[in-house]
């Protein structure tokens, strides 16, 4: 699972837990602190009988180890298992902003990360759907100011699949962003900077900024919208996303339905970030980073979103709401083999797992921690939202329990048990 996730650059969470002891659990009005959580939501009643296995349902495997996690402080954030748009599980723990005494809810928004990844993947395919652009565009038929190379050889599809080879200079990741404006300027400079350093349309370990950003920038050209309204208009709108969005700094500060991000910095002390612009992570893959320095997410990154958006955004996937089923086929057939049963799609990663397929996503950064799965064949979608670095864990362990849970498969090909 780890060599899966690292080849497409999906983020692992570490770190250590805050001293102080064992978070307490928070969740809807009249949860007891620290005590176990029923699932809220509508409950999936109405299944057919066997088709919710006992490890997804309140008491599971998948909950009680969940719940042992965060009554050792060791898991700050939310989860939710949904059948067919129906909540089977939902479970928050945690403090979303430790300074305002802000319990971590269902309806809290978390920062995604590359966990956000996907939303420009959906956002281009519109424009195809529409007769827009095609997948097969060379890059500089809709931007200007490129590389030759890359405008020539590069094209919408190998952005979209992490085959474009493309390559930037390391991120300045200490620079603290004061505006949108700024923030849009900075990543497209970047981006229009990118060489080739390999050949497109054959797998690359190169970073994905510049593909990310370049994809954003033809969103833009081609629809006339920037791309944070284009994403908030036509895919957070349309699915009813009502949490989400691409909020800025100030009102991640300030909003009391956004978790703050709670990193691990040197000596082993758990801060707020976003009160700590100065400090950065100690670990060596995040080394100096602060997800609260971007004044907004960059450009085809990131975004908050709430665990119940999550699961409308998926099942906006299926019913036709984001894209025509031809086209949401497109968006996730597998595009580049991995191993023996693992794919990359348009921004996700196909696993299968006991004759079904999972698509997942994930994303971190420091105190920052996201995954959303889609289980098509069976009707599931999952999600896990984290806002504290902590030891001994880590989303790829969350992310196989799930799947277990969920499959009956361990993501290594394992059953559940």
């Amino acid at each position: 699972m780890t060599r899966r996730m690292d080849r497409r650059r999906l983020i692992a969470w570490t770190g250590l837990a805050a001293a102080g002891g064992p978070l307490l659990a928070a969740g809807p009005a009249g949860a007891t602190a620290g005590g176990p959580l029923l699932a809220s939501g509508p409950v999936d009643t109405d299944a057919a009988p066997g088709s919710i296995p006992a490890d997804t349902r309140p008491g599971g495997a998948y909950d009680r180890y969940v719940a042992g996690l965060a009554a050792a402080g060791q898991f700050s954030g939310v989860i939710l298992l949904a059948h067919h748009g129906r909540t089977v599980l939902s479970r928050a723990y945690g403090l979303a902003d430790e300074q305002r005494g802000i319990r971590n809810h269902e309806g809290t928004a978390f920062t995604l990360s590359s966990a956000g990844k996907p939303f420009h993947a959906v956002a281009v395919l519109q424009l195809a759907q529409q007769g827009k652009l095609a997948l097969s565009d060379p890059v500089g038929k809709h931007l200007t100011g490129l590389d030759p190379e890359v405008a020539a050889r590069v094209t919408v599809h190998h952005l979209l699949s992490g085959l474009s080879g493309t390559s930037i200079a390391p991120e300045e990741v200490n620079r603290v962003f004061h505006s949108r404006d700024e923030v849009h300027e900075f990543y497209e400079r970047r981006a229009r900077r990118a060489t080739l350093a390999g050949v497109p349309g054959t797998p690359s370990t190169a970073h994905a900024e510049a593909e990310v950003t370049l994809a954003a920038l033809i969103v833009e050209a081609v629809s006339g919208l920037p791309y944070w309204d284009y994403v908030e208009r036509n895919v957070f709108a349309r699915c009813g996303m009502t949490g989400s969005g691409f909020f800025t700094r100030p009102q991640w500060l300030t909003d009391r339905h956004l978790a703050h991000p709670y990193m691990k910095v040197a000596g082993g002390r758990v801060v707020d970030a976003l009160h700590h612009l100065d400090q950065g992570s100690p670990v060596d893959y995040v080394r100096g980073k602060n997800p609260g320095r971007v004044f907004v997410d960059a450009p085809g990154d990131g975004g908050f979103a709430t665990a119940p958006d999550l699961v409308r955004f998926a099942r906006g996937l299926s019913d036709g709401t984001l894209l025509d089923r031809a086209w949401a086929d497109v968006f996730l057939s597998p595009k580049v083999p991995h191993g023996p049963a693992s794919f990359g799609a348009y921004g996700t990663v196909a696993d299968i797992l006991g004759g079904q397929a999972a698509y997942q996503r994930a994303g971190g950064n420091p105190g920052v921690a996201a995954n959303w799965s889609i289980y098509p064949h069976t009707g599931w979608a999952g999600v896990i939202l984290v806002n504290r670095d902590a030891e001994g864990v880590s989303l790829q362990d969350l992310i196989g329990r799930e799947m277990r849970a969920v499959t009956g498969v361990a993501p290594g090909g394992g059953t559940g048990g």
